[in-house]
């Protein structure tokens, strides 16, 4: 059995190595392969303006692909350049499309499930939306196997705030009454792991941790870990931050995980920042702080 990774990146890399013993071959593409292979994952180039000649001969063999690749401002790039060879796929039984909680835009921190409007306002957010439902559209007209994963912030080994605290560029940045959702890397892997094993077409999964919190108070667990005071509370001034940064704090909501747990039967590993943070503070993570 072949899965095929479309932007071997954090995430990717963590599902790999989850899924490495359901597949004969797992091939991964990046901008640079560097060597040709990572970690057991055979790896090839795709970029916007090209790709390594034996991707579709590859592609045309898989039985699961997933995409991590962002869209851009023509599209999505995979489904613009492999369409066709995907829907001829003969094996092809699953694909899973990585989105973002940013297509929900702001809800005035409303819970939301994926049955929720879609308020995006962020040009990057509305071309996740339009992804979203490009492979959406492509598995109604195919019969091919599609799942969204909507993600929250992603943290885990190396990206946390211990590493921040520990790299002096962690800010306790506070608009009362904000909140984010949050997942650990190795409970997206958790979640893709559970809709292999049920695939279901045309489904949608919002994949985050179970406690929505104001990003303060984690920053604030994470120097108690420390055993450093943290650093000293900001007010929210989107003119002190870059446009990225304060496009996050324009949005606010509660993300509802409840679909993963019922219907893909995932129990997280990590159900809110605190066991996760433990977790990578006994690995180590963000030790030179202290």
């Amino acid at each position: 059995m072949t899965l095929v990774i479309f932007g071997h990146g954090y995430t990717s890399r963590t599902f790999a190595e989850h899924v490495r013993g359901r597949f004969d071959r797992i091939v991964g593409t990046a901008r640079r392969p560097n060597g040709g292979r990572h970690d057991g994952v055979e790896l090839l180039r795709f970029e916007n303006d090209g790709y390594d000649d034996r991707l579709p001969t590859v592609l045309a063999e898989a039985e699961a692909v997933l995409c991590s690749v962002p869209p851009d401002e023509l599209g999505d790039p995979v489904l613009e350049m492999f369409g066709d060879t995907l829907a001829a796929a003969p094996r092809l039984k699953w694909i899973g499309y990585l989105s973002s909680t940013g297509v929900y835009g702001d809800h005035e921190g409303a819970w939301v499930d994926e049955t929720a409007d879609l308020r995006a306002a962020e040009e990057r957010s509305l071309r996740r939306v339009e992804a979203e439902q490009s492979w959406l559209d492509f598995g109604q007209d195919t019969g091919k196997c599609v799942q969204i994963f909507r993600l929250a912030g992603i943290y885990g080994p190396g990206q946390n705030a211990l590493v921040n605290l520990a790299e002096g560029t962690a800010k306790r940045i506070v608009k009362p009454g904000q909140v984010f959702n949050r997942i650990h890397v190795e409970d997206i892997a958790r979640v893709l792991e559970g809709s292999l094993a049920k695939p279901r077409p045309e489904a949608i999964y919002n994949v985050a941790d179970d406690e929505p919190a104001p990003p303060q108070d984690v920053v604030a667990f994470a120097a108690s870990l420390l055993g450093m005071e943290p650093p000293p509370e900001t007010p929210f001034d989107p003119a002190h931050l870059s446009p990225m940064a304060a496009s996050f704090y324009a949005e606010n909501k509660r993300v509802s995980n409840r679909l993963i747990r019922d219907e893909l039967g995932v129990t997280l590993a990590y159900p809110s920042y605190r066991e996760g943070l433990r977790a990578l503070h006994a690995a180590g993570e963000g030790v030179q702080a202290a």
